[in-house]
């Protein structure tokens, strides 16, 4: 289960993650779960998942597709839009700045930055 900052931060980055991940090749809801839990995110709840790729699609983002499943239901696959590349390569750029910003605020305040401090 998240903690509550856990999930605060998930909120602000969870779309960029996902943009991410579909870059690499489009999915369905769990693989894209499963997929984020290998890269260390705590399991994503569905209710948390799914508000937001209907949100990137929405913004014309990602698109939809269905297709039959072996294993039940039809999967609904998403996969990033031309759209959907240029904002990624956006929110990136805008990740990095706003990752160094608060490293050079965050290190102040623990010690990283005290080495020649006197």
């Amino acid at each position: 289960m998240l903690g509550p900052v856990r999930q605060q931060w998930l909120h602000g980055f969870l779309d960029v993650c996902l943009l991410g991940l579909l870059a690499e090749r489009r999915d369905y809801g769990l693989g894209l779960v499963e997929r984020l839990a290998a890269a260390g995110f705590e399991e994503i709840p569905g209710g948390t998942l799914y508000p937001s790729l209907l949100r990137l699609e929405k913004q014309g983002l990602v698109r939809t597709e269905r297709e039959p499943s072996s294993a039940g239901p039809p999967r609904k696959y998403y996969e990033l839009t031309p759209a959907g590349r240029a904002a990624l390569a956006e929110r990136v750029r805008g990740w990095a700045a706003f990752r160094d910003a608060v490293d050079a605020v965050t290190s102040v305040g623990s010690g990283a930055g005290e080495a020649g401090a006197s």
